[in-house]
């Protein structure tokens, strides 16, 4: 029964509004009356979670007026017409304009109920095949945050799409803050299970028989959340910090996993954070636990073989703080540049991240340099100089593309304006940003 389908009935006789709410009332329904149809209007918006009953001959704004307001907003949402005795020429039309069907006075409660029945069927199914699209949308929107054009981003995102597509378990790994848990956001964003529940639970965050209790039950009589397990059923389950689990909570898991078969049906994430050089994943979960969970596996790249990825993350997130603190975005030197690149990132992006909101936040002051600031998180570094020869080739290439890149944003596409600033004619900017990969149109608008 689709007892969460709400019905909105709009008539302006009270006894009618009445009757039809407790006769749909009475079969499960959640039913809202309106007096008129502009009433109803400010209720029922693109994506009403029900259907719509309501009367054609009514003042003010009539149902012929009204439905042609509603499927002006949701072209999909069903609408049964009531209609009096000689107003089928008028239902037939209602019909043509996008009524689901009409019902003639007097008529049969069953008859309302099957129609309604049917109605909100439809309903629901529209209502979830958009869910889907937003998920898979939100799949695109997803992959895009991961940023950077690196050999090594570019091979991640296509083990992503891949591996999405799979049924088995994933193990994804890498070092901190090299974003393993929008990996896993992706993964499910782009596959088959995009639609379903997507659930996260961090095994370092329990003591051991909380996690245990979290993950599988039993749950009190007072609980309001079902144990993971159950809650992810039919999607994804990520178990981030994999290496935490207990033996206890390994033995379970793997029984759990047994349980599901071949396809599972719900899909397990783990995430490895193992952070000591001669330990792995594979050294803390026993040996059949790992090779269930390892069926397909992703390791996510440091920030320091990301080449230039490290400019263009600068950028983004220099400009993103630059909005939120109402200042202009740090301006990066060759030099910085060549800094940025060399750094060692153990913290990885996170770490980019954070240097990049202190740097806005020098700007904003006038006041110090990015360079400070990685000296300050990598004091065994050296200040990387610029004459003779240094930075390399590359740091001079990839400090070209983020100049351009970043000039191309602030101009909004416009060829000419950059021409302007950077000082290049025309035919020498087209042969740079053909070199580096960038297209106008990606900065229009």
């Amino acid at each position: 029964m689709p007892a969460a389908m709400k019905i909105a009935i709009v008539d302006d006789e009270k006894d009618m509004r009445q009757s039809i709410s407790q006769w749909l009332a009475l079969s499960g329904y959640d039913t809202e009356a309106f007096p008129s149809a502009e009433e109803a209007l400010k209720g029922i918006g693109p994506d009403y979670p029900g259907i719509v009953v309501t009367d054609i001959k009514m003042p003010g704004m009539d149902g012929m007026q009204f439905l042609k307001k509603l499927m002006g907003n949701d072209s999909s949402l069903p609408v049964i017409m009531i209609t009096g005795h000689g107003d089928v020429p008028m239902a037939v039309e209602a019909m043509r304009i996008g009524a689901y069907d009409f019902l003639e006075k007097p008529f049969n409660p069953d008859r309302m109920n099957e129609l309604a029945k049917k109605a909100t069927t439809a309903r629901r199914m529209t209502l979830d095949s958009r869910a889907l699209r937003r998920e898979l949308s939100e799949g695109g929107q997803l992959m895009k945050k991961l940023i950077g054009s690196s050999p090594v981003m570019e091979r991640l995102k296509e083990d992503i799409l891949d591996l999405g597509q799979a049924d088995g378990h994933v193990l994804i790994e890498g070092e901190t803050g090299t974003g393993k848990t929008l990996v896993a956001h992706a993964l499910h964003a782009v596959g088959a299970r995009a639609g379903k529940k997507f659930v996260l639970v961090s095994c370092s965050g329990f003591e051991e028989d909380a996690l245990i209790k979290r993950l599988f039950g039993p749950m009190q009589v007072d609980d309001s959340q079902l144990p993971a397990v159950e809650e992810a059923r039919g999607g994804t389950l990520v178990l981030e910090d994999i290496e935490a689990l207990s033996d206890a909570a390994q033995a379970k898991l793997l029984k759990f996993i047994n349980e599901e078969g071949t396809p599972p049906e719900t899909r397990i994430v783990a995430i490895c954070n193992m952070q000591e050089q001669d330990r792995t994943c594979e050294d803390a979960l026993r040996a059949d636990l790992f090779y269930r969970l390892a069926s397909l596996r992703i390791t996510v790249p440091p920030l320091r073989q990301r080449g230039e990825d490290i400019l263009t993350l600068f950028t983004r997130f220099g400009e993103e703080f630059a909005d939120d603190y109402g200042c202009e975005p740090p301006q990066v030197t060759a030099q910085e540049a060549a800094q940025l690149l060399q750094a060692p990132w153990p913290g990885n992006v996170r770490q980019l991240y954070n240097v990049a909101e202190r740097a806005v936040l020098q700007e904003r002051r006038g006041s110090g340099t990015i360079a400070s600031l990685l000296m300050s998180d990598h004091q065994d570094m050296q200040p990387v100089m610029t004459t003779e020869g240094k930075p390399l080739k590359e740091y001079v290439e990839a400090f070209e593309r983020m100049l351009i890149d970043n000039t191309m944003r602030r101009h909004k596409g416009s060829i000419a304006a950059v021409m302007e600033e950077l000082c290049l004619p025309r035919r020498t900017l087209n042969e740079k940003m053909a070199k580096y990969g960038l297209q106008r149109s990606d900065y229009l608008g």
